[in-house]
């Protein structure tokens, strides 16, 4: 009998010493590494590229906060409690999420950590992809050339990636370009830049599609450029589409 009671009274010490660990290990996994970018003017879009990047045009941003990583497939499931992804991979980004599934997360994860987090504005997405105040008006986040900061279809052996193995931009940030696509709050417009909103543009109104940016694993070097726009229903899945947070 006494020794029942020991391993009872030993059961009930460790508990909370593994509710600990746990809640712990769970506060790690929800670390999003947030990285502050100090507002600023630059020049959005390009005269030089497709119709719905025109014509380039001065935006000014107020100080915001930007995750250094695409949010993981173990962030994804430590709040959701599963894993979408068809590619799994618990370090690489999550995919296979909407636009709509990622506000689900968003305000699932502002619960647990009392934090308010939220998808980036496309105009905060390419400030920070540019580099913020350090832009030095390069193609790609962080270099020239797409090989040492992007996974694209000439490098990515047709699947996603680890986050942050490649060589991040000059705020510090990884996978911008390739990898995958990243949601944006805004809804999309092809002629958007053309009303040329200048300080902190939320996009138009409504729309029938959100944006997106970045390109993904499986982009040509031509569509991971820091100016590249695309645009999916807020109800879309693709195991290259993924996102990151902002604050």
């Amino acid at each position: 009998m006494k020794k029942l009671v020991s391993f009872a009274v030993l059961l009930c010490i460790m508990q909370p010493a593994f509710a600990q660990r746990k809640a712990d290990r769970t506060a790690d996994v929800l670390d999003m590494s947030m990285v502050s970018v100090q507002g600023g003017r630059f020049d959005m879009g390009a005269d030089s590229e497709s119709v719905d990047r025109k014509p380039a045009h001065t935006v000014k941003l107020h100080d915001f906060a930007i995750s250094k990583f695409e949010v993981t497939q173990n962030q994804w499931e430590a709040v959701m409690g599963d894993n979408p992804s068809r590619y799994k991979c618990g370090d690489c980004p999550v995919t296979d999420v909407s636009w709509n599934d990622v506000h689900d997360f968003i305000t699932k994860l502002n619960e647990k950590t009392g934090k308010h987090y939220r998808l980036p504005s496309e105009a905060e997405w390419e400030y920070a992809a540019r580099g913020g105040r350090n832009d030095r008006m390069i193609r790609y986040s962080g270099k020239r050339g797409p090989q040492p900061v992007a996974w694209y279809d000439e490098n990515s052996k047709d699947h996603l990636h680890k986050v942050g193995r490649k060589v991040p931009n000059e705020l510090g940030l990884y996978d911008m370009s390739g990898n995958v696509e990243e949601w944006c709050n805004d809804w999309y417009s092809k002629d958007y830049y053309t009303k040329r909103t200048v300080e902190n543009p939320q996009g138009p109104d409504g729309g029938f599609s959100k944006v997106v940016r970045g390109g993904g694993w499986n982009s040509s070097a031509y569509d991971i450029v820091v100016t590249r726009r695309a645009a999916y229903t807020p109800d879309t899945k693709s195991n290259s589409l993924g996102f990151r947070l902002a604050e």
